[in-house]
């Protein structure tokens, strides 16, 4: 028998990516745009472009690799306490699982057997999935939400800062909304359609409020270089 996808397994990589491409396009481009509306020149518009993409791309790998870690670091507490649980207290390890699954449906004796034969399988994977909630597809992994974090916000960084420089200052801010709005339409189309979710509702969504960010920053940036 064939077996069934699932999109599960992509929660963990697929959140850190889509946040970071999207936080990349739209930090960046908002950056842009509001030395844009302050009236800077074509050079500092570029140049704090390129400041966004690397400070950002670094501090969502850092603040992504910290948060992942810090999960991590619970897991395997609770990890170590279960295996020091199930030397020192095998037969409670062992009720705690039958009333788990008597709590899923299986009467007293089936959830006795279900018990007694994953335990001798493996007990603290047992434990591990039914008690704690912890699994192979949703596992802290922080290097790899670190490297999905930067990669993708640089990426995505890099879709306004080109269009930025490759343009002329008359047309900048217009370049680099427009782009910007494009790539964060078919990242939420992406992402949604990669999650399982509505296509159209993720396009939406996603330019919505990377449009407002940019509206809001430009705005501010332009209230800053009329008061200067």
């Amino acid at each position: 028998m064939a077996k069934e996808p699932h999109v599960i397994g992509r929660i963990g990589w697929l959140r850190a990516a889509v946040l970071g491409a999207n936080d990349g396009i739209v930090s960046t481009a908002s950056l842009m745009l509001g030395v844009a509306g302050a009236r800077g020149s074509h050079a500092n518009i570029v140049v704090a472009g390129v400041a966004g993409l690397v400070s950002g791309a670094m501090a969502m790998a850092a603040g992504e690799y910290v948060s992942v870690h810090s999960q991590s670091d619970t897991e395997n507490a609770e990890l170590r306490r279960e295996r020091t649980h199930l030397r020192t207290d095998y037969a409670g390890e062992r009720q705690e699982l039958v009333d788990i699954y008597i709590a899923r449906g299986l009467d007293a004796t089936l959830a006795g057997q279900v018990a007694d034969q994953l335990m001798r399988h493996d007990a603290l994977g047992a434990h591990a999935r039914d008690e704690l909630g912890i699994t192979h597809a949703r596992k802290a992994r922080p290097t790899q939400a670190a490297a999905a974090s930067a990669a993708s916000y640089a990426i995505g960084a890099a879709v306004p800062l080109i269009m930025g420089a490759a343009g002329s200052q008359s047309s900048l801010a217009a370049a680099v909304s427009l782009s910007s709005l494009v790539m964060l339409a078919v990242l939420g189309g992406i992402a949604a359609y990669a999650g399982g979710a509505n296509i159209l509702k993720g396009s939406v969504r996603v330019t919505f409020w990377g449009a407002l960010a940019m509206a809001v920053t430009a705005g501010v940036g332009a209230a800053l270089g009329t008061a200067v």
